[in-house]
């Protein structure tokens, strides 16, 4: 493939999904649990979350050929009380858990109201958002809670200490509108892939981002992965990220406190990741005399509230939390998913280890 380092080539969604399928059934997951990645993954490159989309699989493959995620197993799940339940990931890829997770927190909501589940045995789910939009599309309030490998220094200190673990939470839009409120975020001024697509794509990042190993602020994303993540708001954004542990590790029996074992950790092959999850549906009638229907016409007037607010200096439009991934993933279903030329090639070359399909490009000139 002839073209400059940061030409655009796009990938159709339908297409992107079956390579990911391909991909991963060549490397020995069942079927049904290849679609579920596959659609979570391609999900988040839907969304723009390109950090967090296919760009994974060289790092979710090479654990895989390690040893350390099983691959051909599936996570299973004990019912604690009527509305809590806790999921073993035994060791799958993290979307498996999460999946179920959800799934039954969405199944005890409709039952009790509430339904909350505990995830350990897990490893790295990707984007948090695709979790909070299974239970928007159930009519389903949520938060959804991770913990990560270490890599953000507790507020004062220079070594890594607490994951970047991303804060989720969701409610469901006015009815067919497309207006869900979904929130994640990292407590961090900037997720760790986001340094990570820096360093292949050749790239700086801001200043403010991460500390090198010496403790001093770097542009240069292979100095930040060989320091530590810098917390947004200071105490803030530390504090938050012990929140997380403190939900997603301790309560779960996961491991905590920097024992994490990252996707891209060095001398990671081979030993489990751990990680654990919280996971939270709640459902919208709980509260109100108009059950739904006054929950989404509650809603629908705190969309326009925060929309319609008078605007900064330079501010052309204001958007709901969670409404530019939204109106992202509507214009990437046309014109396809860009990725550059070292990403193809990186995951091209994950194909031609196992004999599976390589990308399949879009003919742009036919959009």
């Amino acid at each position: 493939m002839s073209s400059s380092p940061d030409q655009k080539f796009h990938i159709a969604p339908e297409a992107a999904s079956k390579f990911a399928i391909s991909l991963l059934k060549a490397n020995g997951v069942p079927a049904g649990n290849a679609e579920v990645i596959a659609k979570c993954l391609v999900m988040a490159d839907l969304r723009g979350v390109d950090t967090h989309g296919m760009n994974r699989f060289p790092s979710y493959l090479k654990r895989l050929c390690s040893g350390a995620i099983n691959h051909k197993g599936s996570p299973t799940l004990k019912q604690i009380t009527p509305c809590v339940a806790q999921v073993d990931g035994c060791n799958t890829f993290g979307f498996l858990g999460a999946e179920l997770g959800m799934r039954r927190c969405i199944e005890m909501a409709k039952e009790h109201g509430i339904g909350m589940v505990s995830v350990k045995r897990s490893n790295h789910f990707g984007m948090s958002a695709w979790i909070v939009q299974q239970a928007n599309e159930a009519g389903m309030l949520s938060l959804v809670f991770t913990n990560s490998s270490a890599a953000l220094p507790v507020w004062g200190g220079r070594e890594k200490m607490m994951g970047v673990s991303p804060i989720a939470c969701g409610a469901p839009g006015p009815k067919g509108a497309g207006k869900d409120f979904i929130l994640d975020m990292a407590p961090s001024i900037a997720a760790r892939g986001k340094v990570y697509k820096a360093l292949r794509r050749g790239e700086n990042i801001p200043i403010d981002w991460a500390i090198d190993g010496e403790g001093k602020r770097t542009t240069d994303p292979a100095r930040a992965l060989e320091g530590s993540m810098l917390p947004m708001g200071g105490p803030k954004g530390s504090a938050l990220a012990v929140m997380m542990d403190v939900f997603s590790g301790v309560l779960s029996g996961s491991k905590f406190a920097g024992r994490v074992i990252g996707p891209y950790e060095e001398g990671g092959e081979g030993r489990e990741s751990d990680v654990g999850h919280f996971l939270l549906a709640i459902r919208p009638d709980l509260f109100l005399d108009g059950g739904e229907e006054e929950f989404k016409e509650r809603m629908s007037v705190l969309y326009d509230r925060v929309v319609g607010s008078k605007k900064m200096e330079g501010v052309d439009r204001i958007y709901f939390p969670g409404e530019i991934e939204q109106e992202l993933h509507k214009e990437r279903l046309r014109s396809g998913i860009p990725f550059v030329k070292a990403e193809v090639d990186a995951l091209n070359k994950e194909a031609e280890k196992v004999g599976s399909p390589k990308l399949e490009l879009m003919d742009r000139a036919k959009l």
